[in-house]
């Protein structure tokens, strides 16, 4: 009986991790484990919540092929990644979100995001938000940062310079969210 007790013990144990490692939940919200990106696989970084004025906004992911804790290389980097966001609150209007966006270019010290980058990346969130939406940035080498809103495809936009200036947003030295970029680094 006692044999029987241990091996339901371990095998509890064993599922516990093994679901521990396949999604991480944030907020209420479940982030997978991996991505694929380009057809290859990045991994959960690390993720946290965007909050402003003590109201929880959206929760958000990094991923990258192999963990970082370090905001210049991930955002130099020219290699496959991808941030996830879902919007944890209805007070996250399509306005709102392009406004932060917005100044969160004119913030971010990396990189370089022309006028015509920032109008062309608005078009692609031109549609009303709504909590829990998902929306999904990808960067692929030599194609660009593709944008998704809840797994539908919404336009590329050329250039690890437009990338560098998007990521910086949440990594750079003036980040929107100091707390959101730390965990997003998985410094927890």
């Amino acid at each position: 009986m006692k044999m029987k007790t241990s091996i339901l013990f371990i095998a509890l144990i064993a599922t516990t991790i093994i679901g521990n490692a396949q999604k991480r939940t944030i907020a209420g919200v479940a982030f997978p484990a991996k991505l694929s990106v380009n057809e290859k696989t990045v991994i959960y970084n690390g993720g946290g919540l965007r909050e402003k004025y003590t109201i929880d906004l959206y929760a958000g992911a990094l991923y990258l092929r192999r963990p970082s804790m370090d905001a210049s290389k991930v955002i130099d980097q020219d290699v496959e990644m991808a941030i996830r966001i879902v919007l944890v609150s209805a007070k996250v209007t399509r306005d709102k979100f392009v406004e932060s966006v917005k100044e969160g270019f004119e913030k971010s010290d990396r990189g370089k995001a022309t006028e015509a980058n920032i109008a062309d990346f608005m078009k692609f969130y031109a549609d009303p938000f709504k909590e829990g939406d998902l929306i999904t940035i990808k960067y692929e080498p030599g194609k660009g940062v593709l944008f998704s809103k809840n797994g539908e495809l919404r336009g590329t936009i050329k250039g690890l310079p437009f990338k560098q200036a998007l990521f910086g947003i949440w990594l750079g030295n003036n980040p929107a969210d100091s707390s959101l970029k730390d965990d997003m680094l998985g410094k927890v």
